[in-house]
């Protein structure tokens, strides 16, 4: 086994942490999304492609912010068009 540099080990152990964290932050947004998903069916009928799409490649933020105004919404195109 060749051997790592306490230099190399801290860098190893930086980008494993680093990982992780995006690994997290990646399911905590397709949790989000999923979520987000069922309750636009459920609210407003089967979604588009398009509404997918969007769901898909929305940050967490955003996510969150469709989550909250998703009671208030009168249709789809009214949540996503409307300001968080």
């Amino acid at each position: 086994m060749p051997y790592v540099t306490s230099i190399e080990q801290i860098g190893i152990e930086k980008g494993m942490q680093q990982g992780m964290q995006q690994g997290m932050q990646q399911g905590m947004q397709q949790g989000e999304a999923a979520v987000l998903a069922r309750l636009l069916i459920r609210r407003f009928g089967p979604l588009s492609q398009e509404a997918r799409d969007r769901l898909q490649q929305a940050s967490l933020e955003q996510l969150e912010c469709w989550t909250d105004r998703i009671l208030d919404a009168q249709s789809i195109e009214d949540l996503f068009d409307g300001r968080c």
